[in-house]
């Protein structure tokens, strides 16, 4: 669509997805609760409705190159250091990472009044421990242990998030010769990462680390799309050629990445497998329910049950 009736149809776009929010009572029409996801999956199918099937690809572009820049200097602040405090500050990069997210309220301020906020100023922001739901030392207790053969990483946004954030954590998992899938979302959902954007993105990460060089061209590192259209992880969804994969690789570890996909669905979910639930609470309504504060952190790491 031409960019001169965006206005028209974004104001279509608004009329449409009031009426539809009118309509919703406390159930949907299947008899489902109404749910953040609910609302989440509604936005979207309006928007493409009218005509906005990826209104933050450009952004997302922009991001994505300004963070590539930054990858190999952060991999070598990384490298640095040494054991914990090498995990410590990965998990602190993967948070920081989630910080960029277009679809919070909180965030949009503070990255519209400074251009110039990076992974640093990110870090910033993350809140001194113990975090809110803080399983950061059960984690660390976990890795002297044996090696996870898989780990499947739902990822979450574009640019710094991905980048420097989930990639980062990735790759010291591949040194740890864990094999890792990144499942990226299937369509575009507010500045999330898509699964083609993803294969694409990797290219370019490639040139700069040999270790997801080496990952990738061997498939130890795979990039698979995970049947999502909207920004929340319905599990019920995944597609056959994902759900395969992680068998075939006896995946044994679940990373659940960002606001939607392990706060607004799955935080209190139980798998059969090890899992770390890792996101920044950039909403004040749910930081207070949770009783905490805007920006607090989320590190839930469960062992198998």
């Amino acid at each position: 669509h031409d960019s001169d009736d965006a206005c028209m149809r974004s104001q279509k776009f608004q009329e449409d997805f009031l009426q539809k929010m009118n309509m919703l009572g406390e159930k949907t029409e299947n008899g489902e609760p109404i749910t953040i996801r609910t609302l989440l999956d509604l936005n979207e199918v309006c928007l493409r409705r009218h005509g906005f099937s990826d209104p933050w690809r450009e952004q997302k572009i922009l991001e994505n190159k300004t963070a590539l820049r930054m990858l190999r200097l952060r991999l070598d602040e990384v490298d640095k250091l040494r054991d914990n405090d090498r995990w410590i500050e990965l998990v602190r990069g993967l948070l920081a990472g989630n910080m960029f997210d277009w679809g919070a309220q909180a965030v949009c301020e503070i990255l519209e009044a400074n251009s110039s906020f990076g992974l640093n100023e990110a870090l910033s922001y993350i809140q001194p421990r113990p975090w809110l739901i803080d399983g950061l030392d059960e984690w660390l207790a976990r890795l002297q242990g044996p090696s996870h053969r898989c780990a499947a990483i739902f990822v979450d946004n574009s640019g710094f998030d991905i980048i420097l954030g989930i990639l980062p954590f990735a790759r010291e998992l591949l040194r740890r010769k864990t094999k890792v899938i990144l499942c990226a979302n299937s369509e575009p959902a507010l500045a999330d990462i898509t699964y083609k954007e993803l294969k694409d993105v990797m290219s370019s990460c490639c040139d700069e680390c040999s270790i997801l060089r080496e990952a990738c061209t061997s498939n130890r590192l795979l990039v698979l799309p995970n049947g999502q259209s909207g920004p929340c992880l319905n599990l019920k969804n995944l597609p056959t050629e994902l759900c395969e994969a992680m068998v075939h690789h006896e995946t044994d570890l679940l990373v659940i990445e960002g606001m939607g996909r392990a706060l607004h669905t799955n935080l209190n979910a139980k798998f059969t497998c090890d899992t770390l639930k890792l996101a920044v609470v950039k909403n004040k309504w749910w930081a207070n329910r949770l009783g905490g504060d805007t920006f607090s952190v989320i590190c839930k790491y469960e062992c198998a049950v």
